[in-house]
């Protein structure tokens, strides 16, 4: 299973939900897009390294974009970034779960349905109101 950003964000956040799915997909892979927008999201150095401390005791898979990624998410922009907004990102998700035959876990699965091929496994946080 890859676990797309969203889900690792509301993980982050303290979302129970979030906890319980990420812990009971052990092991699984993320994207290096993923891993990368993940930093980028960080408030300051030491939440990086506590994050990153929690992906060492996950011992996650982290995926690099290689040269058939990297086509296929080249494809999925020409083909879908007009008629459904499709962005780099997603893109380079959705090619890496379809590229390694995966599921991938997201709450944004309108996202990546229009794509041929993909597995998606929707995860829907509980929401205080």
């Amino acid at each position: 299973m890859i676990i797309d950003t969203d889900v690792l964000i509301w993980y982050l956040r303290g979302n129970e939900k979030a906890k319980k799915v990420v812990e009971d997909a052990i092991p699984f892979s993320i994207s290096a897009v993923t891993y990368m927008e993940l930093i980028q999201g960080m408030k300051d150095k030491e939440e990086s390294r506590r994050f990153q401390k929690q992906m060492q005791r996950w011992n996650i898979d982290i995926i690099h974009i290689d040269k058939d990624i990297s086509s296929r998410a080249m494809f999925y922009i020409q083909e879908y970034a007009l008629n459904h907004a499709m962005y780099l990102a997603d893109a380079l998700i959705a090619a890496t779960v379809v590229q390694m035959s995966e599921t991938l876990l997201t709450a944004n699965d309108e996202h990546y349905k229009f794509i041929p091929n993909i597995r998606c496994k929707r995860f829907e946080p509980e929401t205080k109101e």
